[in-house]
């Protein structure tokens, strides 16, 4: 089995005396896609928050890549290759879509806009490169805010992929688009990992892309890590049935 790219070690949260997150302990093996799920409240995007400090635990460790990076600033661990898409995007919408992934390559590499051509000529292959990679190559000059909505996620994927991630995160990735779209997106991400030797986490409701897409699930309730499996276990498993999925997923 792989090394975990990711272990997450007791983690807690209270906000006040509400305890959001149950110290939640778990690992995700370089190359594997996992799919966090559990009902509305049960703590999964506070989870992937604390993962990338978005929010600080209020105790635990979050360990990536042999490194703890618990409490360093969420800008450095983005350096440090894990990378977050967010439920709704967050594109630069009076921009074309070339500028958004332009933009975060500039970032990505701490440059400033260059006036050499050589160097100018290598940015925009970068760009044009992670815009086919998702399938927008003919829709660069397109401003993003007049995109399909299937179109903005892979622009936010394509984004993502600017910064070079070796840890992918995704907040719902096929909410808001049509069932076709969906499954299509999830195989887009799904051949970007092993393309690229990413590794997902990605949080989702419907059970369909989660038992299709996921390697491994992890299932919190009530901000606690109640089971990790495989889609057969997590299917079989008579808890999870009782406490989340409603019955008998086989």
């Amino acid at each position: 089995m792989s090394e975990p790219i990711l272990k997450v070690e007791h983690l807690n949260r209270y906000f006040g005396a509400l305890h959001a997150t149950k110290d939640v302990s778990f690992e995700v093996p370089e190359g594997q896609v996992r799919a966090i799920i559990g009902p509305n409240g049960a703590g999964k995007s506070t989870l992937m928050d604390l993962i990338t400090n978005r929010t600080t635990p209020s105790s635990g460790k979050v360990i990536f890549r042999g490194e703890d990076i618990t409490g360093l600033a969420p800008n450095k661990i983005v350096h440090k290759g894990m990378t977050k898409c967010f439920q709704i995007s967050k594109l630069f919408n009076n921009l074309t879509v070339y500028e958004n992934v332009q933009i975060a390559r500039i970032e990505m590499n701490k440059k400033t806009f260059s006036i050499l051509p050589v160097r100018d000529a290598y940015l925009k292959k970068e760009v044009v490169t992670y815009l086919q990679l998702v399938g927008l190559e003919d829709k660069m000059n397109d401003v993003a805010a007049y995109l399909s909505y299937g179109d903005q996620r892979r622009l936010d994927i394509a984004i993502a992929l600017a910064m070079d991630p070796k840890l992918l995160i995704l907040d719902e990735p096929a909410a808001g688009v049509a069932r076709e779209e969906a499954y299509t997106l999830m195989q887009l991400i799904r051949d970007l990992a092993a393309k690229r030797n990413m590794t997902i986490i990605f949080i989702e409701h419907d059970m369909d892309i989660v038992f299709n897409y996921a390697d491994e699930i992890s299932v919190l309730r009530d901000g606690e890590l109640i089971a990790s499996g495989t889609p057969d276990e997590i299917k079989q498993n008579e808890y999870v049935q009782q406490a989340y999925l409603g019955g008998d997923m086989s």
